[in-house]
């Protein structure tokens, strides 16, 4: 078994809308059915048992060694606590060759499955050993490495229930919800509101306290020292047991608490002194432990928070007692569990000298053994939500912290004997205000019900309603992508929105080309949902990107599908039938929104098919009216567009909307035939969008499609006389429909020049030049700079077979470059003369044409 071309699916893709990892794995004759391996089978049970039935995804084959590796990639995932459920292999077209996808939570731990499955099959095929404990504990490890915390997490899955999209920005806990203008973004429980000089505040200890003593705030006497002498002087006018604690500091690190001799003073100030220069001593207030979330204006969620503490039951010395309540297993390393392993450490055997005890020291039944002064929950303590019991000016207390502090995340300490009165009826006080706060005490206390406190900081991100998207319009087919996104565009800019826009030729925003090359994949797209300047979004989607990792969003708002035709870029990537093709292009449609809208071309059949998958609406366009497809979904009261004589008509029901053809430069007064079904796929999408028709009409009308707003797509220019079309076209349904709309405009004589890409197949290429034969007079053929993987002449060769029973074409040349070829078409152009240049390097090749018409004298 070979495993090749492992890549991870980000997005909704061709096989689900799960994220996965793809790979194509090719098993030898043997290996296509496990029945022919002898005890394989059980030999892999016996390695992993948890592993259901081994079962094929198609009836008629057996069960063959790939199968086995996606079942088993799938299920050690699930083993180790991670939420998968979809795998699938399929049988590619090559003999023994199959695509194996499994989804994966994260992919760090998607790979590392994938990886151990192939150690498990091969152990088993041989044999041979496999830890299965120590793959599971790698798993684990690895996904709870990678995995979003509990704080961050809980905010993400309260975004994620509002229909709010995410993305995670980086490794750790950065992540944007919602798209362009409308993003938001958080790391852990700090918010993009988060002040930086509010968080500078919550770290200065001694600064929090005098400003919230101004405030009204009650909080324990003290100050600032940087050295033991002046600490111990601090404590003997305070003249009360103290806390010790630096001055910049956080998760109760340095701090150590109720202390009075001078000796307890000099340990903890050199604790503290090796986090913060500046050590705060301040007069230890009694009683409990006590952190208040706030919220915006808000008091959300209150713990009771308690040192770490063992019980004693008079046989097992404390340190057995701590190795039995560590081995709970909500207990674990730092925060992604519940609960926090006790720390045994340095400062938990001294906290049990102060009792009179050791590590060795046998507890009597009942005591309760405490292991550290402080309380935080990363050292093991444990909380007790209190929230239902927090008195209302305690509540107001810590609200009127957090606003003085600057916070709009916050997490307030508090100490006193209880929360259901006042602090001054008992000489409570608030000892820190905390930026960042963590969030899982409230989420998962030790005892007592945990909160909404990720619902409540989404609340405060986005109004209720709000999702935090902006309109999203995907573009997909085989020809007029990029103009209809570019159409789209435009009519939605009419509007007055920030339109991000991605293409073959670059992203734009707001008209302003940002990159360049081919953006027509996922990683365009995302960097377009994270501009902060786009108000809506119109992506054109290739296949290649498709492939490569699915959408780069979860569903969109309309998605177009031109038409499929003949196909394009057939053969590759196991993409080798027009079915093929529409299936991946229908990706977009499958993932349109429940209220969105598709807008299909219902000429074209694959496309027109589309229809059964799109979990929302659909509005037909064709030009013929009377075309079955969109006759009989018009009879149903869905919508339609189609073309009634010199009008683009949209009929919903009995509502019509006109639109002259007259008045949309890009169709020439109708004349163009695949300019008027890009229109009218453009405003099938704009109406989706609610986008009104007297909009619509002046972003029509105001559409320019010259080599500077849409090059290569039918670019017009006057050359002495002749007139010269440019065009990206480069598959036969593009030649057919370039073709159609030249015999449209007079010549007196016709000429193309062309290329052919080496990538496609030699009938494709063929195809083209069949079509070309019987239009024009002239055939320029050029070798372009990229053959794709065909021999030096190949491309030409068969560019030639094409002509070989061509009806109108009387003269054929063959030119070695590009400019060249174009070049020599120009010089042998007369007056009322037509060419059409077929370009590769589309900037380059508009470029020197429109050098060379300028030193004519033309336009």
């Amino acid at each position: 078994m070979e495993v090749s071309r492992i890549r991870a699916l980000r997005g909704p893709n061709l096989w689900s809308r799960h994220t996965a990892i793809e790979a194509i794995v090719t098993c030898t004759d043997l290996e296509y059915s496990i029945g022919n391996l002898a005890g394989f089978e059980a030999r892999l049970r016996a390695r992993f048992p948890e592993l259901p039935a081994l079962t094929p995804d198609a009836e008629e084959r057996p069960v063959s060694l790939a199968d086995a590796l996606a079942t088993t990639a799938l299920h050690l995932q699930a083993a180790a606590g991670c939420p998968v459920t979809f795998s699938q292999t399929t049988q590619t077209i090559e003999p023994g060759t199959f695509q194996v996808v499994v989804q994966y939570s994260e992919e760090p731990v998607g790979r590392l499955a994938f990886d151990l499955a192939q150690q498990l099959i091969h152990a088993a095929l041989e044999d041979g050993p496999f830890d299965l404990a120590d793959a599971l504990y790698r798993l684990r490890d690895l996904d709870e490495d990678v995995r979003l915390g509990p704080s961050t997490g809980s905010i993400v899955y309260a975004a994620v229930a509002r229909g709010i999209p995410y993305r995670r920005l980086t490794e750790g806990s950065m992540v944007q919800f919602g798209w362009g203008s409308k993003q938001r973004r958080i790391q852990a429980a700090e918010t993009d509101r988060t002040s930086a000089v509010a968080e500078s505040i919550a770290q200065d200890k001694d600064l929090t306290k005098t400003l919230l003593h101004a405030a009204g705030v009650p909080v324990p006497l003290g100050g600032t020292v940087r050295d033991i002498e002046d600490a111990w002087k601090l404590v003997q006018e305070i003249d009360a047991p103290v806390v010790v604690k630096p001055r910049d500091g956080n998760q109760g690190k340095g701090v150590a608490v109720r202390l009075r001799t001078r000796e307890e003073i000099e340990k903890a100030f050199e604790a503290a002194q090796d986090i913060s220069r500046d050590v705060i001593i301040e007069r230890y207030i009694p009683g409990h432990d006590f952190r208040l979330l706030v919220i915006g204006n808000k008091l959300v969620a209150a713990a009771r928070r308690d040192p770490p503490q063992v019980t004693g039951d008079g046989v097992h010395t404390v340190r057995q007692l701590v190795e039995t309540v560590n081995a709970d297993p909500r207990r674990g390393e730092g925060h992604a569990t519940s609960l926090t392993k006790i720390r045994f450490d340095d400062i938990a055997l001294a906290t049990l000298a102060k009792q009179g005890l050791n590590a060795d020291s046998v507890p009597d039944a009942g005591a309760r053994i405490v292991l550290r002064n402080n309380a935080n929950l990363s050292t093991g303590g444990t909380a007790t939500d209190v929230t239902d019991d927090v008195h209302p000016e305690i509540a107001a207390r810590a609200v009127a912290a957090a606003q003085q502090v600057g916070l709009d995340i916050a997490g307030v300490d508090a100490v006193c004997e209880t929360v259901i009165k006042p602090f001054e009826d008992q000489a409570g006080g608030i000892v820190e205000v905390n930026a960042a706060p963590g969030l899982r005490m409230h989420l998962q206390p030790s005892y007592g019900k945990g909160r909404a406190v990720g619902e409540a900081i989404v609340s405060t991100m986005f109004e209720d309603g709000d999702d935090g998207r902006i309109p999203l319009v995907a573009v997909s087919g085989t020809n007029g992508k990029t103009t209809t996104v570019r159409l789209i565009a435009h009519l939605i800019g009419q509007q007055g929105l920030r339109v991000g826009m991605t293409g073959t030729d670059g992203i734009y925003i707001s008209g302003q080309r940002i990159d360049t090359g081919d953006c027509s994949g996922p990683r365009s797209a995302r960097n377009v949902l994270m501009h902060p300047d786009v108000d809506a979004a119109v992506f054109e989607t290739a296949r290649g990107g498709l492939l490569r990792e699915g959408l780069a969003y979860d569903r969109c708002d309309v998605a177009v599908v031109t038409n499929i035709g003949m196909g394009d870029h057939l053969g590759l990537s196991y993409i080798n039938t027009v079915e093929d093709l529409a299936v991946l292009k229908s990706v977009i449609v499958r993932n349109v929104a429940p209220r969105g809208m598709a807008v299909l071309n219902a000429a074209d059949p694959m496309v027109a098919r589309m229809a059964d998958a799109c979990p929302g609406d659909v509005t037909y366009f064709t030009a013929d009216a009377t075309h079955p497809v969109l006759a009989t979904h018009r009879a149903k009261g869905k919508r339609v567009v189609y073309v009634d004589g010199a009008h683009i008509v949209t009929a919903h029901g009995s509502e019509e909307t006109r639109y002259a053809l007259a008045a949309i430069p890009l169709t020439r007064n109708g004349a163009i035939g695949f300019q008027v079904e890009n229109a009218m796929a453009a405003i099938g999408a704009a109406w989706a969008l609610h986008i009104d028709p007297a909009t619509i009409r002046a972003g029509l009308a105001t559409f320019v499609n010259d080599a500077g707003t849409a090059p290569g797509r039918f670019n017009v220019f006057d050359y002495k006389g002749a007139t010269v079309i440019a065009d990206y076209g480069h598959n036969p349904d593009a030649i057919a429909a370039l073709t159609q709309a030249i015999e449209t405009m007079p010549a007196r004589r016709r000429s193309v020049v062309i290329s052919g890409a080496g990538d496609r197949r030699d009938e494709d290429i063929r195809r083209q030049t069949e079509i070309l034969g019987g239009a024009f007079d002239d055939v320029l053929l050029y070798q372009d700079q990229c053959q794709r993987g065909r021999e030096d002449g190949e491309v030409i060769r068969l560019l030639r077979e094409g002509l070989v029973d061509a009806s109108r074409t009387s003269y054929v040349d063959e030119i070695n470059g590009e400019f060249i070829a174009i070049d020599t078409a120009l010089a042998r152009l007369q007056p009322g003369d037509l060419c059409l240049i077929l370009i590769d390097q589309v900037d380059e090749a508009l470029a020197h044409i429109a050098q060379r018409v300028t030193e004519a004298g033309g336009r």
